[in-house]
């Protein structure tokens, strides 16, 4: 499987985005996650975004979604929350 099912989901501050489900490739970092949903949000190139694996932990920036995905999936896909501030962790 070349690609993962990503789940996001906000919490805190965070405002809701349409569409909540997305297939990225398995090398893709939590950094470009974050860029996107920067720019999905309209935040300005500054503005920090925090992302929370099953609300529990912040993963590395440098992760890779596939790695993250082969530890701690749930029914196949990989649920992250995002925010504008600290939330966990």
């Amino acid at each position: 499987m070349d690609v993962v099912t990503v789940w996001l989901k906000p919490t805190g501050n965070a405002p809701i985005i349409k569409n909540k489900k997305w297939v990225v490739e398995r090398n893709c970092t939590m950094a470009k996650i974050m860029g996107f949903l920067r720019q999905l949000m309209q935040l300005d190139g500054s503005a920090s975004v925090f992302l929370y694996v099953n609300q529990s932990f912040a993963p590395s920036p440098d992760s890779e979604v596939g790695n993250v995905y082969e530890c701690f999936n749930i029914n196949g896909k990989l649920v992250l929350y995002y925010s504008t501030s600290p939330a966990w962790g």
